[in-house]
Order: C-alpha cells, then sequence, then structure tokens
C-alpha cells in the first residue's frame, strides 16, 4: 500500500527509473520524494536520542546530507550521482541503529524508529537496483578471500533476505589482513544489524567471543580506531563491550609504549562502563611503569582500589616499586596496606620496596630485618635473583631515587642515606648476610651529591 500510494502521483512523469530487474522487487517512481520524507522523520525522531551519543552524531551528519542533496536536486539520476549507492544505502540504514532496545526509556521513539527502520529497509533494497554492487568501490589491496566472504554474505542478506551461516562471519573475521579488510567487517556488521533487527526481530547484540575476536582482529591489522568502537555501549554494530576487548587494545598500547592510547581506552572503559578487572591492572601498571608515568599510575591505582579491583601481586610489586623509585614513602605505605590484607608473604619486589621506604624514613635496622626476611623466605631458585637486586638496592637505588626528588628535599635524602646504608649493611653483616660492597667507595664524598 505504501508504495502504491506514493507511487500513484508520478506515474505519468516523464522521467521514471528503470526496473529493477528483480522479482518482485520494484522500483519507486518518486525516489527523491520518498526520501526526503523519511529524512525529515528521521531528523524529527534523533532529537529523542541524546546529543553526545556517537551514533547520535552519526546519524544527524549523514542524514542532512542526505536530505541536503535531494533538495538540491530534482533529477534523480543526479541524486544517485551524488550520492552514491553505497553512499545512500549508508544513510538510510543508518536509521536501522536506534531501537527502542538500546535506549531504554525512549518508548515512542521506539515505535516511530521501527516504522522507519522496516521503511528504508525496503526502499534501500529498490534503490540499489540502479547499480551493478551495493558494495561500491572496494579497494584493490582488499583481500580476496574476505572479499568474497563479504560479497556472499551481502547478497545473502539483500538479495536472498536470509541470515547468512555465522561460520561465514568468523571467517571474515579470522581473514582479515589490513584496513580495508576491517572497513568491510565493520559494513557487514552494520547490515547484519539492521537486518536482525528489521526482518528477524532480534533486538540481542552479537556474543562477547565474536566481539573480542573482532578487536583482536582490529589490533592486527593496526585499525585501532575501529577497535575502539567495540567498546562503545551503544553502537551501530550489535556489538557487546567487554573488558576483555580492552584488554587487546590496551596490549597493543603496552607494545607501542604508547600512554595517549592507554588514556582514551581507560576513557572508553568508564564511559561504557565496563567492570576492571585485576588483569587489567597489570596491563595499565605495566604501561605506566614502562613509560616512566608516576602521576598516571597513581591515578588508575586509586581508581581500582575504588571499584574494588582485587590487585594481583604483580600489579602491587609494580606499583611498590616505582613508588620506592620515586621516594614517595606515604604512598608506598599505603600500597603495603592494600597488599597486607590479602596476601600474608612479601614477594622480591615489595619486600626490597618496603627496606628502601625504612631507609628513606631514616629507619636502616627496620630495614635490614626486612631483608633478613626475605633471605629466610626466598626459595633457592629465586637466590640468585634475590642477591642481584639486593645488590642493586645498595649500588644504583640511591643515587636514583635522590635524583627524582625535588632540591630542597635532595640534599636531606642524600644525607640520610649516606649514613643509614652503612647501618644497614652493617646489621645485615651481623645476621649473617654478607654483600660484596665497599662501604668506603660507597661513602666516599661526592657519591650522594
Amino acid at each position: 500500500m505504501f508504495l502504491r500510494r506514493v507511487a500513484r502521483p508520478l506515474m505519468m512523469s516523464a522521467k521514471l527509473k528503470q526496473p529493477t530487474g528483480i522479482v518482485g522487487l520494484h522500483v519507486v517512481p518518486n525516489a527523491r520524494e520518498v526520501l526526503i520524507d523519511l529524512y525529515t522523520k528521521t531528523l524529527e525522531e534523533i532529537k529523542a536520542v541524546p546529543e553526545d551519543a556517537e551514533y547520535c552524531k552519526d546519524v544527524e551528519r549523514f542524514t542532512r546530507r542526505g536530505l541536503s542533496v535531494c533538495q538540491e536536486e530534482e533529477d534523480f539520476e543526479m541524486i544517485e550521482k551524488r550520492l552514491g549507492c553505497g553512499q545512500a544505502q549508508h544513510e538510510l540504514n543508518l536509521v536501522g541503529k536506534m531501537n527502542g532496545k538500546i535506549y531504554g526509556d525512549y518508548m515512542q521513539s521506539k515505535c516511530n524508529l521501527q516504522r522507519n527502520v522496516c521503511q528504508c529497509q525496503k526502499y534501500s533494497m529498490m534503490l540499489r537496483a540502479s547499480y551493478s554492487t551495493e558494495a561500491g568501490t572496494v579497494e584493490s589491496s582488499v583481500t580476496e578471500s574476505v572479499k568474497e566472504l563479504y560479497d556472499k554474505m551481502l547478497k545473502s542478506v539483500l538479495d536472498q533476505r536470509s541470515a547468512p551461516p555465522n561460520a561465514w562471519l568468523w571467517s571474515l573475521i579470522q581473514s582479515c589482513a589490513n584496513r580495508e579488510d576491517a572497513n568491510l567487517l565493520f559494513d557487514i556488521l552494520k547490515r547484519l544489524r539492521i537486518f536482525r533487527l528489521s526482518n528477524l526481530r532480534i533486538h540481542e547484540n552479537f556474543n562477547c567471543a565474536l566481539c573480542q575476536e573482532i578487536t583482536k582482529a582490529c589490533v592486527r591489522v593496526g585499525a585501532i580506531d575501529l577497535g575502539k568502537k567495540v567498546l562503545w555501549k551503544h553502537n551501530v554494530y550489535g556489538l557487546t563491550p567487554n573488558i576483555g576487548s580492552a584488554h587487546h587494545l590496551l596490549l597493543f598500547s603496552k607494545q607501542h609504549n604508547d600512554v595517549k592510547l592507554l588514556v582514551e581506552i581507560m576513557n572508553l572503559v568508564k564511559k561504557n562502563d565496563l567492570i576492571l578487572q585485576p588483569g587489567t591492572a597489570d596491563i595499565v601498571f605495566s604501561i605506566c611503569s614502562q613509560t616512566d608515568n608516576w602521576d598516571l599510575i597513581c591515578k588508575y591505582g586509586k581508581r581500582f582500589v575504588k571499584a574494588g579491583v582485587k590487585l594481583r601481586k604483580t600489579s602491587l610489586d609494580t606499583w611498590m616499586v616505582f613508588a620506592s623509585k620515586m621516594g614517595d614513602v606515604d604512598c608506598l605505605w599505603k600500597i603495603e596496606k592494600i597488599r597486607s590484607e590479602t596476601m600474608k608473604e612479601h614477594s622480591l619486589g615489595s619486600g626490597l620496596s618496603c627496606a628502601k621506604a625504612f631507609l628513606i624514613d631514616h629507619k636502616p635496622e627496620d630495614a635490614a630485618a626486612v631483608i633478613q626476611l626475605l633471605n629466610q623466605t626466598v626459595p633457592d631458585s629465586r637466590r640468585q635473583k634475590f642477591m642481584v637486586e639486593l645488590q642493586k638496592l645498595v649500588e644504583e637505588w640511591p643515587l636514583e631515587v635522590i635524583k627524582r626528588q625535588k632540591d630542597e628535599r635532595r640534599k636531606e635524602l642524600a644525607a640520610t642515606l649516606h649514613d643509614d646504608l652503612p647501618t644497614m649493611l652493617s646489621a645485615l653483616s651481623n645476621m649473617g648476610l654478607r654483600l660484596n660492597v665497599n662501604v668506603e667507595d660507597l661513602t666516599r664524598e661526592g657519591v650522594f651529591a
């Protein structure tokens, strides 16, 4: 009835669209008027959606462009030429992402937008028929296997009107080898999302396992901007954001020492209400340590603690070792309190960090007691590493921690360590633990300057 009603006024037009050539699929003679009507309705309905949503901005931008083209041109061939079939399909299909399932309380929008989805789906098929392919121009660098899978899935959705096998999508994800492949992957995800909503009435997103594989594919080909879209709570691709996907992006950040990307990912995690995990802290703390960013590790450390994340030994060790390098004793003891609530025994990293804190606090005997306790509990397999780290504590750490202090604090700490390191070594010697260190060389004038 819809097509019959809108087609009747232009039946006598001198210039008509050619038949589609597809059985059961007819052209819309007044294509321009239909597009203007749908674009206008879409702009009205989008007002009920939160303005700061990324998908809301996409819909409004593409829809306004389409409306402008249709208002400027009267000839449908010029409209098709300016929009391009792929672009017109994209603009119309953007309506499909605004379903009531996503927006919850916007129930009126659900009814209106679902109606637009159905109309846009039907009309998009008719508009497509004027062109040889819906996919549009594809870069020559697209992998052949990916292009083949993409075309099969596209034909299944648009021509056969049936859901393609899940195995095809999984194969496409695994076959992605470059940026152009990833672009096709996200294009077909968007089309599948629209098809599931308008034809199958499936509101559920794809499962978390598939979404993590998509993120891995994006990281593998370097399409990090696409990978970040997987973390969006509201997206047009039917993806389920989860912290596992964030971990793949954070590992990429770690590999490239990319602090900016780390901050972006953690902001997305917070914005989209993803639940932080102990593994998240492991990666984040490691990146902060590698890039020597003390402020950032403290910022995220507080965030993890506030969220109730049970930090692993590796995270706590990284944080405490960093605190001891910075000479931030107050922060170190706070971390030690967190550690002691869940762990009885010290690790090598946490124990030696506490010994360093005692030295800064002018308590060399307590530092020696902690080291002696480690000496008694360290397993034989790690004894050599223990001795190496202890040697570094005496020979390398003092100079590093002094260098990181402000001018007024630097001289004071240098004087403290100058006096207390020999005292600690003497106490260790009395306990039967001797180090190959020449005390005279260690305390000679200028070493701690």
